[in-house]
């Protein structure tokens, strides 16, 4: 990238925020992150704190900073979808209208494929359209604060001339701590209470999930097209789906991240087996593991996130995204899922958050 440009990671403490900060700064980019409390510091990264529900704050955090490129990724989950589309809409919009001054030539937005199966209070209801799932599915007809977000951002493009993409991402797999949707630390910590307890890691989803085929999004190949998508013009005004490429079956799967992880696999039998009742009780022996083991992060809650993967791996339906579209476009870039899911847990293992 020339000299004159400086992006804006937006949820710069998440998971797909942590990946694109890694990239950028790799590759020689002047950044601002932007998160409610400030991150790790990096090389050429600068920190700024905001409230993306306060517009006063925001301004006062990005009031002159001379940003070129958007990357959005951070998202408030709330009790109904009303007040997701409410809250997520709207510090799309008063982000956007925060940097109404500023030099900006491209927003990325990352949503997800709720945009194909609706928000969590009508997830799979109604008439979905088949897999893989296509960019140019119209919408459905209900509620969503991915499409909210889309128009908050169609609307700012319009009016300050920035070009704009869309990444519909499927689980993204990457590094963070205290995340609400962090799948690949959710069963490393699963597969370390079960190992701790001398007890096999039982899969917690449906026969659907166990048995058809699926997509993971590797947060590595998700900041990759994000950032592809804002310096190349085939990127420019369009959205893409944002998967690693392969598809898989966790009967597959399964074993070989139990295996990764130290422990036996078990898996679907007769009806889904939640994390949630699985590890009602894990808190104090998860306790016991951080102190035998030296870990850093005490706190059960800030390291797995039960609910999430359990809505995920829980699905009675098939769940997979078409990627011909920005593969076609340019972006060929492709992730093996099995080597997502073993790089993932060794770099967990060298931050000691498990053993």
């Amino acid at each position: 990238m020339s000299h004159t440009s400086h992006a804006l990671v937006v949820g710069a403490t998440g998971i797909a925020g942590g990946a694109l900060l890694d990239r950028l700064s790799g590759d020689g980019w002047e950044v601002t992150a932007l998160s409610r409390r400030p991150g790790a510091e990096r090389p050429g990264v600068t920190w700024r704190s905001a409230d993306l529900r306060s517009p006063g704050s925001l301004a006062s955090a990005l009031d002159g900073v001379p940003l070129t490129h958007v990357f959005f990724t951070a998202w408030s989950r709330q009790d109904t979808e009303a007040e997701n589309i409410a809250v997520n809409g709207g510090m799309v919009r008063d982000l956007l209208a925060a940097l109404a001054d500023a030099p900006v030539r491209h927003v990325a937005l990352m949503t997800g494929l709720k945009h194909y199966l609706g928000p969590f209070e009508a997830y799979g209801q109604g008439a979905m359209p088949d897999t893989p799932f296509h960019e140019d599915e119209p919408r459905l007809d209900v509620d969503n604060f991915y499409y909210a977000q889309e128009d908050e951002l169609f609307a700012a493009a319009e009016r300050q001339g920035f070009t704009w993409s869309v990444h519909r991402s499927h689980t993204v797999l990457g590094y963070a701590v205290g995340n609400a949707m962090n799948m690949g630390l959710t069963i490393a910590v699963a597969a370390a209470i079960s190992r701790h307890l001398d007890r096999p890691l039982v899969f917690p989803g449906s026969e659907t999930q166990w048995n058809g085929l699926t997509d993971v999004t590797d947060a590595d190949l998700l900041a990759a097209q994000m950032v592809w998508a804002s310096t190349h013009p085939e990127g420019a005004d369009e959205a893409f789906n944002t998967a690693n490429g392969d598809v898989f079956r966790w009967r597959w799967m399964w074993p070989r991240i139990a295996a990764d992880l130290g422990v036996a696999a078990e898996g679907f039998d007769t009806e889904p087996r939640p994390f949630e009742q699985q590890m009602v009780e894990a808190a104090p022996v998860w306790a016991e593991i951080v102190a035998q083991h030296g870990l850093v992060e005490p706190d059960i809650t800030r390291v797995a996130s039960w609910w999430h993967t359990d809505a995920d791996l829980g699905r009675e339906i098939e769940v997979m995204t078409d990627m011909s579209k920005s593969r076609l476009a340019g972006f060929t870039e492709h992730h093996r899922t099995r080597d997502s899911f073993s790089r993932l847990f060794e770099r967990y293992r060298a931050a000691r958050l498990i053993p």
